[in-house]
């Protein structure tokens, strides 16, 4: 009876860190580092679907600049005010091989495109999933595994969602039976603090700041681009430049 009752409390006290997000495409490196620092990751894709956003594009390294991959969605020109990012269906199947054939160009000649391009070539080119949302998640799941992300991944809509912007964020970490939120810098904007104090849940901001440059093929360095470019650029050694693994 003791030895349970130790138990129970070491079970009470431990940590745990959850993080939810609306799922992107491709992210940048800082979404992930959101995922590797976390427990549990949950999409939170049962929000609306907003245009012009990193929901269904992002930003490639070119030799002309900056390059925007987007995959073209269901009336996106007259989304609904109501429609769920998980509701939200491509428009077409054409924008796969055309996205492949780009990444192809630009990094064809960066030092790991052989090695990982096998992965993202299937699940480009092989795969028919037409929700954006479930399209999203295979790719993150994808970079997650090559990263060495072991985070468990989760969908809002695997709990009971309550009203209220921060209280739902509450709930879902209350229902995970989380004790720390990690969010993004910009939900400072949007966050009531007091509500997750009142749950006893730790809120923690994570820092953009203070990351290394890698080799890019295309210079100037820029840091807010899609994760394929470091590890196609960096490989194995991708981890060594994000946050994540730094405090493994």
């Amino acid at each position: 009876m003791i030895n349970f009752g130790k138990e129970n409390i070491m079970n009470e006290n431990k940590k745990k860190t959850i993080a939810i997000l609306q799922s992107n495409y491709i992210p940048w490196k800082g979404y992930f580092d959101i995922i590797g620092l976390s427990d549990e990751f949950i999409f939170y894709d049962s929000c609306q679907y907003t245009k012009n956003d990193w929901r269904n594009r992002n930003l490639i390294k070119t030799s002309m600049g900056n390059l925007w991959l987007t995959i073209p969605v269901v009336n996106n020109s007259i989304i609904s005010s109501n429609q769920k990012i998980n509701e939200t269906k491509v428009l077409n199947s054409h924008w796969r091989r055309k996205h492949w054939l780009t990444l192809n160009t630009y990094y064809a000649k960066s030092p790991y495109f052989k090695e990982y391009k096998p992965l993202f070539e299937d699940l480009y080119l092989n795969d028919n999933e037409c929700y954006l949302s479930k399209i999203n998640y295979k790719f993150i799941k994808l970079i997650c595994d090559i990263l060495g992300i072991k985070t468990k991944l989760s969908f809002d809509t695997d709990f009971t969602l309550s009203e209220g912007k921060t209280q739902r964020l509450v709930d879902l970490v209350k229902q995970s039976q989380g004790t720390e939120y990690l969010s993004g810098p910009a939900a400072k904007n949007y966050i009531n603090a007091k509500e997750f104090e009142k749950a006893n849940i730790k809120l923690t901001y994570i820092s953009y700041d203070g990351y290394m440059e890698y080799s890019q093929l295309f210079p100037p360095f820029c840091h807010n681009v899609s994760i394929v470019d470091l590890i196609f650029n960096c490989g194995k050694d991708s981890v060594k430049y994000m946050k994540f693994y730094k405090k493994k």
